[in-house]
Parts: C-alpha cells; structure tokens; sequence
C-alpha cells in the first residue's frame, strides 16, 4: 500500500509514523516543490512537485498516482487542501484515495470567519471576532472587547502574520501592516476575493491551551479525541506538551468531529479560561501537535492503512494514556542531494 505525502515540508514524523506502520507493506513517497524539503530525505520515494497552484500540478498528481500504485495522498499543507477537495474524484478515479475533506469542511476551517460561525452555531465557545476594523472599535469604545487583541488573516495558515495590539494606536498599525503584509505572503491568492475583510480582530483568550486531534473515519463519521495540554510553543507549533484525558475537551472534539464531517485527523485549538473551554482553530489535516498524540497512545497512521484496507476493528490501535509528556527537538540532515 503505497502513501503520498503532498507538501510534505518538515513532517519527518509522520513519514517514519507510517513507513513503522506499514511494516514493509508498502512505501512511503512524499512530493514537494523544495529538493531540500527535510521530508523528502526520510521517505521511501523522494518527488520534487510543481507549485500547488501551477497549471500542471493536477497532472503531475494523477502520473504521480498511476506510476507508482499509489493507494492514498495524504496532503500536509491548509493551502492545499481546498485543491485536492475540489479535484477528489477525479484523482480517485485512478486509484488512490485522496484523504481529505469536502469542500464545505475545508471552507469552514480554512476561512476563520466561518469557522466563527459554524462553532457558535454548534454551542461551543470562540472568542469574540469582528471581520470589520469599526466594528472592532465599536466593541472596544463601548467595552464588549478589550485589549489586547489578536490581529489575524481571516484565510490563515501556521501563524502566518498573527500580531497583537494593545491599543488602539497598535491596532491601526498592525491592521496596516498586516493589510501589506497580506499582499505579499502565500495567503495572497487565498484573500484576494475580499481583501477588504480578510483581517480578523478578536478577542485575545488568557489561559491554559489545549492542543487537540479529532479523529474521524474515511466517511466522515467521528471516532474520538486525542487532547494535550501545551507546555510551549516554538514559530506556531507545540514544542512540549502533555496528554490529558478530559471528559468536556472530548464532548467538544465529538461535536466538531460530528458537526463538520471532516475525513480523517483534524487539530485544533483550545483554550480554558479557569470557566469556559473557547475553540479557535480548525485545521482539517495532521498538525504539527501530532506527534505528542502518538506518543501518548495513538496510532493514527496504523488506523489510517487499517481503514484503507477495509478494516473497522481499530481500537487496537488506541491506547491513550494521560500524563504523557513530550519535547520536540532539532534533528540535523544531510541535504546536499537536493541543492
């Protein structure tokens, strides 16, 4: 059973994840544009690809697909996902199952003003956000928002130009700045359709983060919840966390789970306030927290060949334990290959 990996940048554990997994049943390929992408150098099958938004990329995918038998792509990058949804059947006509979300889900994820609307929608708790820059001085005149405040794009990816303001002179300048910024950086195709509300401000959340995977099936149906407490962040991932098993965390991961029908692992972000549990981020794909959820007892990548497969019985895969704590570290490779 042979995996893509698409974009696959510096996720060098999930290659070593899945190529443990498939026990020699199969092998590990990941593509990206970069030769010196540090995932190509653990993978079975390295493949240089074009940009995911060139003309030929869908192309190079289904010669990539029928080349090499490949039975399922596993994209790691947000930008891409709305493209491999769009383009799902298609790729799957030849084979290979495209592990990714309907067009609708990634919607709701990837735009972080619906994603406001689909988690108040669903009873759970966000932080107060305003899509308009008056309307965020509005509430702060009349004391519905307070500072500081985070200043974000409202189509995101990995913390890209994340800012926070502590006063209203702040606001107009990380507004301004993020406007520019916004012009120049990957997230300017994604944000060019209204660029005139493609800046969020939102209410800044004091207390403990949660990090936390919603597993759901191939079809979309929820299976569980993998919930870690983040010790500390390093560039926007979790760079030290600990398992916790927590009855509310998990009712929120069902109803995500159950409400957005996303396929397979989707992170997000929580926070606790010492009273409420306020989500903040939905990213349908392996975040850059997986790791500490696989460390703690779950074998996603085992799960994942298992449903591939056609195999339902996966709690053999799922021994969770709270109290398992994790740091990532640095890891040297040799690149020369690819310069």
């Amino acid at each position: 059973m042979n995996i893509l990996f698409t974009c696959a940048g510096r996720r060098n554990y999930l290659i070593n994840y899945f190529k443990k997994a498939l026990k020699g049943n199969g092998k590990v390929f990941a593509a990206d544009m970069q030769a010196t992408a540090p995932a190509l150098i653990d993978a079975d099958v390295a493949i240089i690809a074009p940009s995911i938004y060139d003309d030929s990329y869908i192309d190079f995918l289904k010669q990539t697909i029928e080349e090499n038998n490949i039975k399922a792509i596993i994209s790691l990058n947000d930008l891409e996902l709305p493209i491999l949804s769009k383009n799902k059947e298609t790729l799957e006509v030849l084979g290979a199952k495209v592990i990714v979300s309907n067009p609708n889900a990634i919607n709701i994820a990837f735009d972080k003003w619906e994603t406001v609307k689909f988690l108040e929608n669903n009873n759970l708790k966000t932080p107060k956000t305003f899509i308009e820059l008056s309307l965020a001085k509005t509430a702060l005149k009349n004391g519905s928002l307070k500072f500081p405040v985070v200043v974000k794009p409202r189509w995101g990816s990995a913390s890209i130009a994340v800012d926070f303001a502590e006063d209203e002179e702040e606001l107009d300048l990380v507004y301004k700045l993020q406007t520019n910024k916004l012009k120049k950086s990957i997230l300017a195709k994604a944000s060019k359709d209204d660029l005139d509300r493609a800046i969020l401000i939102q209410e800044k959340i004091k207390g403990v983060e949660y990090g936390m995977d919603v597993l759901n099936d191939l079809e979309g149906n929820y299976y569980n919840s993998f919930v870690r407490e983040k010790l500390s962040m390093r560039s926007g991932e979790t760079d030290k966390a600990i398992s916790v098993i927590n009855s509310d965390l998990s009712n929120i991961g069902s109803t995500i789970g159950s409400q957005l029908k996303h396929i397979g692992n989707l992170d997000c972000d929580v926070f606790y306030d010492g009273k409420d549990f306020y989500v903040l981020e939905l990213n349908p794909r392996f975040g850059g927290g997986y790791p500490f959820s696989h460390e703690a007892g779950v074998n996603t990548p085992a799960i994942y060949l298992d449903w591939l497969s056609g195999e339902t019985n996966i709690d053999k895969h799922n021994k969770y334990k709270d109290g398992i704590a994790f740091a990532k570290c640095d890891r040297l490779l040799d690149i020369t290959k690819g310069l």
